[in-house]
C-alpha cells in the first residue's frame, strides 16, 4: 500500500507538511508508524525543523548517519539553510551522482540545486522521478521561475491524469494560475482560502498564498488584512513581509519600515534579489542617456 494515500499511515504528516504546519509536523507522534515508515516520517519532521529555523539541530541530529541517502540529502539542505553554501552544493551533488532514483534525494538535492542557481542540474535529476509528486511541484516551481509557464501548466496537466486529488498537486495547479491570470486567479484563491481559513489545515504559508490570490484580483483591503493575519500568526515569516510590500506599493503606502525589516531578516530573499537586478538594469540604461538642458 501507498504510505502517502488515503489509507497510509504518512497522510496525515505528509499533509500537515505541504499546508506548512511544521510545528504540527515536528510535535506529530510516529510512534505507532511502521519500521519501513519509519525513516520517512523522521525526514518529513527534520525538514519541518530546517523550515522553522532549526538547521542546527538537524545537522546535529543526523551527524554520523551519512551513509543513509535519504539522510545525507537531508543534511545538503540544512547545510544550505544554514548557510554553508558550498558545503550544501558539494553534498547535492555528490547524492545527484551517486544516487539519482533515490525519490528523497532527487526533491531535497534539486531543492538545493535549484537555490543556488543551478537550475539545468536540478531538472536533471528531478526528471528521473517515478510518480515523486514532490518532483513534480519542484519542477512546476523551477519552470515558473524560469518564466516556462507551458511547461509548468504541461507538468500539472500530466500529473492531474493520476493524481488530481492530490494537495501537492492542487498547490502546483494554483501556483501555475496565478501566473496564467484571468479566471486562474479565482481559482487559485480558492484553494489557498480552503487551506487558510480550515480550521485544521490553516497555517501562514496558506494565507500568504490567499493574500497573493487577492492581490492579483485587486482586493487590496482583503489582502492586507490576510497578511496582517499572517504576521500576526508568524511575525518573522519573510514571506508575509515580501508581498506586504507589494500590496504597500501597489496601494501607495510606505513601505520603509518593512523593506528594512525584510533585509535585516533574510537580505537574500527573491524580493530583494529582484529588486536589486532590476534596479542595477535600470541605471544602466539611463546611462545610455544623458541630460540635456535647453538653452
Amino acid at each position: 500500500m501507498d504510505p502517502f494515500s488515503a489509507e497510509g499511515e504518512l497522510l496525515n504528516i505528509h499533509t500537515a507538511f505541504h499546508q506548512g504546519q511544521f510545528q504540527a509536523v515536528i510535535d506529530f507522534d510516529t510512534g505507532s508508524f511502521s519500521v519501513e515508515n519509519s525513516l520517512p516520517a523522521r525526514i518529513i519532521q527534520l525538514r519541518a525543523q530546517i523550515a522553522v529555523g532549526q538547521s542546527e539541530e538537524v545537522l546535529a541530529d543526523i551527524e554520523g548517519e551519512d551513509e543513509i541517502p535519504d539522510l545525507a540529502a537531508v543534511k545538503a539542505l540544512a547545510l544550505y539553510a544554514g548557510g554553508n553554501i558550498e558545503g550544501a552544493i558539494k553534498e547535492a551533488e555528490q547524492l545527484a551522482a551517486s544516487y539519482s532514483e533515490n525519490g528523497v534525494v532527487q526533491v531535497l538535492a534539486g531543492t538545493v540545486l535549484q537555490a543556488v542557481g543551478k537550475s539545468e542540474e536540478a531538472l536533471e535529476l528531478l526528471t528521473q522521478h517515478q510518480g515523486n509528486l514532490e518532483a513534480i511541484a519542484l519542477i512546476v516551481q523551477i519552470h515558473l521561475q524560469q518564466n516556462r509557464t507551458d511547461l509548468a501548466l504541461k507538468e500539472v496537466q500530466a500529473a492531474r491524469n493520476w493524481a488530481q486529488d492530490s494537495l501537492l498537486i492542487r498547490i502546483a495547479e494554483a501556483w501555475v494560475g496565478l501566473r496564467m491570470g484571468g479566471d486562474k486567479y479565482q481559482s487559485a484563491f480558492y484553494e489557498f482560502e480552503e487551506m487558510a481559513q480550515g480550521p485544521s489545515s490553516s497555517a501562514t504559508k496558506s494565507i500568504v498564498g490567499q493574500a497573493i490570490a487577492e492581490i492579483h484580483l485587486g482586493r487590496f483591503p482583503e489582502a492586507e488584512a490576510a497578511l496582517q493575519q499572517a504576521m500576526q500568526k508568524d511575525p518573522g515569516n519573510v514571506d508575509a513581509m515580501a508581498n506586504s510590500i507589494v500590496l504597500n506599493v501597489l496601494t501607495g503606502k510606505d513601505t520603509s519600515e518593512l523593506f528594512s525589516s525584510l533585509q535585516n531578516k533574510a537580505p537574500d530573499h527573491a524580493h530583494l534579489v529582484d529588486l536589486e537586478a532590476k534596479s542595477l538594469l535600470f541605471d544602466q540604461a539611463a546611462a545610455k542617456y544623458s541630460i540635456k538642458v535647453a538653452p
